[in-house]
Order: C-alpha cells, then sequence, then structure tokens
C-alpha cells in the first residue's frame, strides 16, 4: 500500500492529510482500514508525533462516523488513557478523541454522560485556544452537545448552542447544525420553524454521518403540523438513506424506522 509506505519513509503526514481529507468526502470504511493497517506499523517513539497515536484516533472517529458507536466507544476509553496529554499535539489528539466519545455517548443514548464530556472538552479547548488552532473541533463539539440537548429534551438550550455557533462553523458543520437547530425547534412545537429552517436553500450538503438527518427532522416538523402524508414520505426517505449510507448498527437506521412506523402506520420491521 502506497500510504503506508510514505509514512514509514518518513513522509506519514501527507499520508495524514490525504486520509483526513478521505473522512471529509465520507469514505470511512477505507479511512479505517488505512488508519488500522497505519497503527500497527512498528512504533518509533523518537518521533516527535508518532503516527501510532493520530492512526488510532483517526480509525475509531471514522468507526463512530460509519455508525460503529458501541464497538467504537470501548476502544476510545482505552485509547484516552493511553494518550498522556504531554504535549500540545498529543492533547489535541486526545480531545479529537474525547470528541468522538461525546458522538458515540449520544449515539449509545448516554446523554448525561456526553453532555459531561463535551463541556469537559469545551472547557479544555478553551484553556489552548492561544496555542493552537481550536476552532473546528470546538464547533464539532458544539454540534454534538447540541443534539445530547435535544437528547435530553433541553430543546431550549439546543437551540441557543446551534443558533449561536451557526456564524462561526463552515462547510458540513453548516448543514449539521441547521438540522439540529430544526430538532430544537420541533422539540419546542415550533413545527412551520423547524420547516423553513430545513428547507433553506443556502445550506451546503450534509456529510455521509448525517445522511438521514435532515430528512427524519423534515418528517418530526411535516408530522407536527398534521402533513402526516409527506412526513411519511420523508421517513421513508430518510430509512433508505441510512440504510444505504450507513452501517447497519447505526442509532439512527431504528429511530427512522420507528417514525416511518408512526407516521404512516405501517408495522416496524426491526429485522429489515
Amino acid at each position: 500500500m502506497t500510504s503506508i509506505r510514505t509514512a514509514q519513509d518518513s513522509r506519514w503526514g501527507e499520508t495524514f492529510d490525504r486520509l483526513k481529507a478521505m473522512t471529509r468526502e465520507g469514505r470511512y470504511e477505507e479511512v479505517e482500514a488505512e488508519a488500522r493497517a497505519l497503527a500497527a506499523l512498528p512504533r518509533r517513539p523518537w518521533r516527535r508525533r508518532p503516527p501510532h497515536w493520530e492512526a488510532r484516533v483517526l480509525a475509531t472517529g471514522a468507526a463512530v462516523m460509519h455508525g460503529r458507536v458501541a464497538e467504537a466507544l470501548d476502544e476510545l476509553d482505552t485509547l484516552i488513557a493511553e494518550l498522556e496529554p504531554v504535549g500540545l499535539n498529543s492533547r489535541m489528539l486526545r480531545l479529537i478523541a474525547r470528541s468522538s466519545r461525546v458522538a458515540a455517548l449520544s449515539g449509545l443514548r448516554r446523554y448525561a454522560e456526553a453532555e459531561t464530556e463535551a463541556n469537559g472538552v469545551l472547557h479544555e479547548l478553551n484553556q489552548i485556544a492561544h496555542r493552537a488552532p481550536v476552532s473546528a473541533l470546538e464547533i464539532n463539539t458544539l454540534g454534538h452537545l447540541a443534539a445530547v440537548l435535544c437528547g435530553l429534551e433541553r430543546h431550549e438550550e439546543a437551540e441557543a448552542v446551534a443558533r449561536g455557533n451557526l456564524a462561526r462553523a463552515n462547510g458540513s458543520a453548516v448543514a449539521v447544525l441547521h438540522a439540529t437547530l430544526a430538532r430544537g425547534l420541533n422539540g419546542q412545537g415550533r413545527h412551520e420553524e423547524a420547516l423553513t429552517e430545513v428547507r433553506r436553500d443556502d445550506v451546503p450538503q450534509p456529510p455521509r454521518y448525517a445522511a438521514g438527518y435532515l430528512d427524519l427532522v423534515t418528517a418530526e416538523a411535516l408530522n407536527g403540523l398534521g402533513r402526516r402524508e409527506e412526513a411519511a414520505t420523508s421517513a421513508r426517505r430518510a430509512l433508505t438513506d441510512c440504510e444505504r449510507e450507513l452501517h447497519p448498527d447505526h442509532p439512527r437506521t431504528p429511530e427512522a424506522r420507528a417514525l416511518l412506523a408512526r407516521v404512516s402506520g405501517e408495522k416496524e420491521d426491526p429485522g429489515e
């Protein structure tokens, strides 16, 4: 594999840049496989930034985005415990892993733990903001936190977090924050506003890890407005996208299936 040989030739920084670009493209399976192969290389402790750690953080993050949250959470707990924040780079890697842990805990509906972890990450990012570029990770973690607050049914707070950070977000993070903002509005019974939010034409395309999310929130808004046929269509589209784009264990898939059953009267088939 060319990328692994490149890493062995001390050009592994280029490899990680490419893997991160692949992650942004939604190629989670490829990223995880290649990162795990890189992590398995003999470790060279004299390097200032050993590729072993960065590879493991990339691999587990890709697993979370793909939807293997329960499996990835165990690995993240081990990784975070082993990654001593002795330098700025190690500290950042640990914070990236902890942010992925927030997403995994949220996916497992362990919302109270996820909120505690998210607030811890945000506090530590604030401490090192003068030493490192933390904005992207901060926005990502705030997006996780907004979703967690929805899970805790603290929808006004979720709206505030999502709305308050949209101006700072870039790229796919904008789409995710808009969807979570609409989810918070749904939770407050403000379905017309939620529907307007999800149907804006100035929002970027959602990333692959958010497959089905926008349609799921749209279905909730339509159902809240009594437009059940449209809601069923949107829920069915959400389920199709989840099944096509995400790992079978992704927690959004059963959510979409349950919503479709609720709005359409179709019998839920958990075996599908």
